[in-house]
């Protein structure tokens, strides 16, 4: 049985080093290093996530029901809610490194254990946070100045179609001529067709040369950002994509309570419309986001970010171990 590691020395070497330059990053500029529970008694209700679960046998937890003897806990897919919970707490501006758990597929791009640095500037917009995150970029990746393009201007560019006016029937035209068959023809959800279309026709396309930042996400797609104030059809969001990679998602971040909650509820409504299993609603990130100042935060892949780094084909070649050698 081979029992080597996947990564090679030089890979371990690589890491450390983008690690370090990551630290030291955000020690130049007074941002606190934090670290959040992997295990959580909620979870996400995003239908595109999917948690491990998992059961704590110990004992009680609060209000927890005991189910079989058993409590149950789900790995997190994102640090981001112990992180705003302390935002909320009067933190200052935090980030973290930290591995996460997404139990979906494993591929080139995809480990479900990764490696995920996500950072909160308080009295930032995302504007200002994509500032930031271009002068890291240049830092690791060695690159131009990232590029910026409207979620619109893309469609509009490469699809000839605008996403926030187009109906589902003409988003099923404009993607016509990608070949995509009965996925494209069987779906109604205009969200997704618009990332299945964004997917197929955008992504593989923009970045190329130079990291590429989209933003103005549709409102429909804000998750945990704030709608935009001057155009309320889109969401204060951005995503960056390099060599046809995504490497990172970013918010405004919403700070309303009510407002949260109503998206989580739709979210397991439409769970259920989908029979996926509804998940339990973290009623204290909930309740914290009516404390939570204004900032803006972004979740990046480091795994995929040291493959770019270092002109890596596969995501196995940057682990020490993926999941088919743990």
């Amino acid at each position: 049985m081979n029992w080597l590691p996947n990564a090679s020395l030089a890979q371990l070497h690589a890491r450390a080093a983008m690690l370090k330059t990551i630290r030291d990053f955000f020690n130049q500029r007074q941002v606190l290093e934090v670290e959040t529970p992997s295990l959580s008694q909620a979870a996400v209700t995003d239908v595109h996530l999917h948690c491990f679960k998992t059961q704590f046998v110990g004992r009680n937890i609060s209000d927890k029901p005991l189910v079989d003897g058993a409590v149950a806990l789900y790995l997190q897919t994102s640090p981001e809610f112990h992180m705003k919970r302390l935002l909320a707490a009067g933190s200052g501006c935090i980030y973290q490194i930290s591995k996460v758990y997404r139990n979906e597929e494993s591929g080139r791009f995809h480990n479900p254990e990764f490696s995920l640095l996500e950072w909160y500037r308080v009295d930032f917009d995302h504007h200002q946070l994509m500032d930031e995150m271009a002068d890291l970029l240049k830092s690791l990746l060695k690159c131009e100045t990232p590029v910026r393009c409207t979620y619109q201007a893309a469609f509009l560019a490469h699809l000839q179609v605008d996403p926030l006016t187009a109906t589902v029937a003409q988003l099923k035209l404009a993607g016509a001529h990608l070949a995509l068959g009965d996925v494209l023809d069987n779906e109604t959800d205009k969200d997704t067709i618009l990332q299945l279309l964004f997917c197929v026709a955008i992504e593989s396309k923009i970045g190329q040369d130079v990291p590429y930042f989209v933003y103005d996400f549709p409102a429909s797609q804000a998750a945990l950002a704030r709608i935009n104030k001057q155009d309320p059809r889109v969401a204060d969001r951005f995503e960056v994509y390099y060599k046809s990679v995504e490497l990172a998602n970013g918010f405004y971040e919403l700070n309303s309570s009510a407002e949260q909650l109503k998206r989580f509820q739709a979210d397991n409504q439409l769970r259920q419309q989908m029979g996926l299993a509804e998940m339990p609603i973290d009623q204290r990130f909930v309740t914290c986001l009516d404390h939570l100042p204004n900032c803006a935060g972004v979740a990046l892949g480091l795994d995929r970010l040291l493959m770019l780094c270092s002109q890596q084909p596969h995501i196995d070649d940057v682990l020490s171990f993926n999941i088919d050698n743990a």
